[in-house]
């Protein structure tokens, strides 16, 4: 079996492919009802939160990625609860007796993997982890095409995957969203605020509604800074102004809020 240390060069790596993820436009209606889904149920993995200290967020993707966010299948590969996994992992929980809870089994899942030993789930970290859930299939021998359980459903990921167990197709495209993929879009929503590191400049734009050439070049540019998440929409509106000044210290130049600052001080 192949293992994949967990390294600075590839946090390094994983940190760069989420600064740089661009959610496809045609998917942003797929990817939003996938959150909404979630959300409704955020309870319940918090529960799991609760009892081994993963994010939720963490279990809400693989929930997703493993049994389409069915709460009658197991975490550990989206077999029916109703009998021990058949499938890899085979035979899964061994304690107790089916039907097995959905809790039951998400706790056993994540214990499998030993993710309740780990205390940093800064971003890379998180990242790693879920591509080791998969297995390291695409990065072993397939490093052409970058993990679709990650990153399918982005600008990261076109064509190429693993149809079943050992079996590869270079023209199968993946019709799940990416765990990655959909951290980001989770973020770019502000639904939850991943840890990351670094420092900024920023270039000279005008505060906007509507479509500025060279905004979207700002929002990449802002995207590769700390706890900045934005939606690359080319509208420098208020959430790209509100991560100008969390850098900068101060508003786009037009923000009439940066006038009201003024004028309190003035005051």
């Amino acid at each position: 079996m192949t293992v994949i240390r967990f390294t600075n060069k590839l946090a390094t790596e994983y940190q760069r492919l989420y600064d740089t993820c661009e959610i496809r436009p045609e998917r942003f209606g797929t990817i939003d009802k996938i959150i909404d889904s979630l959300i409704k149920n955020q309870k319940r993995y918090e529960s799991i939160t609760a009892a081994l200290g993963i994010p939720w967020y963490f279990i809400a993707a693989i929930h997703n990625l493993e049994s389409s966010r069915r709460f009658t299948r197991h975490l550990h590969n989206g077999d029916p609860l109703t009998a021990r996994t058949r499938h890899v992992p085979a035979g899964r929980p061994r304690k107790g007796r089916p039907p097995f809870t959905w809790e039951e089994s998400a706790i056993d899942a994540l214990k499998f993997k030993n993710l309740h030993r780990i205390k940093n789930w800064e971003l890379p970290r998180l990242l790693y982890e879920m591509e080791r859930y998969n297995g390291w299939g695409y990065r072993s021998y397939h490093p052409e095409v970058l993990s679709p359980y990650l990153w399918s459903f982005s600008n990261h990921y076109t064509r190429g995957k693993y149809v079943a167990d050992g079996r590869w197709s270079n023209t199968a495209i993946s019709r799940q969203c990416g765990g990655g993929s959909l951290l980001r879009r989770l973020a770019e929503r502000q639904i939850i605020d991943v840890e990351t590191k670094k420092k900024l400049k920023t270039p000279y734009l005008r505060h906007s509604n509507r479509k500025l050439k060279r905004a979207d070049d700002l929002q990449r540019f802002l995207n590769t800074f700390p706890e900045i998440v934005l939606r690359v929409d080319s509208v420098p509106g208020n959430k790209t102004s509100d991560a100008v000044k969390k850098v900068l210290g101060s508003y786009l130049e037009g923000d009439t809020r940066s006038r009201k600052s003024r004028k309190r001080k003035r005051n």
